[in-house]
């Protein structure tokens, strides 16, 4: 099994409203992804990918497309040590 990785991310763009979060938690579930995903009070949305490698990484390329109404301007990516996330939720 692949170690485990932990990626911190912060989405810009027209991403609150749009169901970024819903489409988030979904996509992370169905790909055994654990963390979270939030809105900012800036309007950015912030979330954290915890699991294999590759499931992290193809979470990584869903945020930079988000869900259908989603316009996403940027993705920045701060890898950290995994925390022991255990399932995914949408935080407020």
């Amino acid at each position: 099994m692949a170690d485990r990785t932990r990626a911190h991310v912060f989405v810009s763009g027209a991403v609150q409203g749009v169901y970024y979060r819903a489409t988030t938690r979904d996509t992370a579930r169905d790909a055994g992804v654990d963390g979270w995903v939030k809105n900012l009070e800036d309007g950015r949305v912030e979330a954290v990918f915890e699991g294999p490698e590759d499931d992290v990484e193809s979470m990584l390329e869903f945020c930079r497309e988000g869900s259908p109404a989603a316009e996403v301007e940027d993705v920045e990516v701060e890898y950290e040590e995994p925390r022991g996330e255990d399932g995914f939720e949408v935080r407020y």
